[in-house]
């Protein structure tokens, strides 16, 4: 029993100082990681992992392997932010391997790249044939950036001649019968306007509602409870 409580002990500090290391290093999500990320995340995984399970060590042993790692991990990043060279080197660079419509072989092969994933690459971005790209760049994280070619673009409001219309971010004030009051003061409105604009939709209740959405500008919309929606207490 004692053994297990020393595991329960160890896990415990060590998900806490993997959470705080992460926040102190600021990654954002997965899909925007370089190589170098998502290799340092393995290595610190398997680093703390071997820690837990590893009857000689303990917590000092797993802060000593979380903080050197982290420590090399933050040094990189410092120098990457200051030197743009080393950044190069560390995250990679951009590749641009479609250029004027042509596909750059010597480019593609460079980054170990071949047509097919070139196609797949693109079907991520809606695009189906080749021939509609003008320019491609090969991100750092794997991903391909695309600008069509102009008969493959979608008209803006400026090529329509449309004259442009504000835009405002909706605010979820309601969600599973619940009001996220933060929400409700960042939108600068207030309680008692919620349920007065409820009262008026016909809904006596704030349990009733199941979303509540709201765009400057525009009514509030608003879903109730349905069968498919039941509140999760009833």
């Amino acid at each position: 029993m004692d053994s297990y409580f020393h595991m329960f002990i160890d896990t415990l500090f060590g998900f806490s100082a993997l959470f705080v290391l992460m926040k102190i290093l600021r990654k954002t999500q997965m899909s925007a990681l370089t190589p170098f990320d998502f290799i340092s995340a393995v290595i610190i995984g398997e680093l703390v992992g071997n820690a837990l399970y590893d009857k000689k060590a303990g917590i000092p042993e797993i802060a000593f392997v979380i903080i050197l790692w982290g420590g090399l991990l933050y040094t990189v990043e410092i120098i990457s932010q200051k030197f743009m060279r080393t950044r190069y080197i560390i995250e990679g660079k951009p590749s641009i391997i479609i250029h004027k419509g042509k596909l750059i072989r010597e480019i593609m092969r460079k980054n170990k790249i071949d047509i097919s994933e070139v196609q797949q690459l693109l079907r991520d971005k809606d695009v189906f044939s080749v021939q509609e790209v003008e320019y491609g760049i090969l991100e750092a994280n794997g991903k391909i950036s695309v600008l069509k070619k102009s008969a493959y673009q979608v008209p803006n409001k400026k090529d329509l001649n449309i004259a442009p219309v504000d835009i405002f971010l909706p605010y979820t004030l309601i969600n599973d019968g619940e009001i996220i009051t933060d929400n409700v003061k960042e939108a600068g409105l207030h309680k008692e306007w919620l349920e007065k604009e409820l009262k008026r939709q016909g809904f006596d209740k704030v349990e009733d509602v199941f979303y509540a959405e709201y765009t400057e500008g525009k009514k509030l919309f608003v879903l109730p409870f349905t069968k498919q929606t039941k509140r999760k207490s009833d």
